[in-house]
């Protein structure tokens, strides 16, 4: 699956000093992505069972043990995955991930 918008994983862990841990994590998510080819939903969440599956094929990831929250919009027969929000929480809270 190609994953765009890497930069704003990167505009995350390096808005704060304290999300510095969240590099290896996000990293390691975006390369499982990049190798994985999920062809549904349910093919998805059979393998990563701690994702969320949100309508209008939004998928939320739980980062680096619970700690943060990744919003990916995929498009699964084009295989592409567009990264929509990565942060705590707390901003998690503040955002519709369904329509973001």
């Amino acid at each position: 699956m190609h994953i765009i918008a890497k930069k704003r994983l990167r505009d995350f862990w390096e808005s704060q000093p304290a999300y510095r841990d969240a590099i290896i994590p996000m990293t390691e998510w975006f390369r499982h992505m990049e190798k994985a080819g999920y062809r549904t939903p349910q093919e998805l969440k059979a393998e990563l069972r701690s994702a969320s599956i949100l309508k209008n094929s939004r998928v939320v990831f739980n980062i680096a043990g619970n700690k943060y929250r990744l919003v990916l919009a995929i498009d699964y027969e084009r295989q592409i995955g567009y990264v929509r929000f990565a942060g705590t929480h707390t901003q998690y809270d503040a955002i519709d991930a369904e329509n973001i």
